[in-house]
């Protein structure tokens, strides 16, 4: 799967995700094993990010310049 994801429902989720909006993804192989995948969200203040279900969202390629601003932003270096 992708490094990036975009949300696709956030209805259980209103407040940490936004639909349409682009998420990476952390890795974690027990996670994705149950169907769930761990995200950094709108709470950037967890650098470990939460589990959410897989299904809330699909995978996206990024050009690598778009790769670069969202890890900046998650890091506060923008």
């Amino acid at each position: 799967m992708s490094e990036f994801v975009i949300c696709i429902n956030n209805e259980s989720n209103p407040a940490s995700l936004i639909v349409g909006k682009v998420y990476r993804k952390l890795p974690d192989p027990e996670a994705e094993a149950r169907g769930m995948i761990r995200v950094v969200d709108e709470d950037l203040s967890e650098r470990d990010g939460y589990l959410y279900p897989a299904s809330m969202f699909v995978p996206v390629e990024l050009p690598e310049e778009a790769k670069q601003a969202l890890m900046a932003l998650e890091e506060g270096t923008t």
